[in-house]
């Protein structure tokens, strides 16, 4: 069986999978960093949910990396979890 690294090795030298690839590069990096301000809290997805008067499914879509969350969802998840959001917009290099 073929792990998910392999996989993505193997057919990230195909264009058209590299470039649905890198166009998921942002929610992928949100979802990334939903997860990461959860663990430091120590909290599980339902805890979240219930801080934010919601389900747990609701928690695992915005963490899934499947589409960006809207701004009012991150400012609810980012309260729910004892952090803030920095937005900033900086030259592409």
């Amino acid at each position: 069986m073929s792990t998910l690294a392999q996989l993505k090795k193997e057919w990230l030298p195909d264009r058209a999978f590299r470039r649905a690839h890198d166009s998921l590069k942002p929610e992928f990096r949100v979802a990334r960093q939903l997860i990461a301000a959860r663990n430091r809290a120590g909290l599980t997805q339902a805890q979240v949910a219930r801080r934010m008067a919601t389900t747990q499914s609701t928690i695992a879509r915005l963490e899934s990396g499947h589409g960006l969350p809207t701004l009012s969802s991150l400012e609810r998840y980012a309260q729910a979890v004892g952090c803030t959001i920095q937005l900033r917009l900086l030259p592409r290099k």
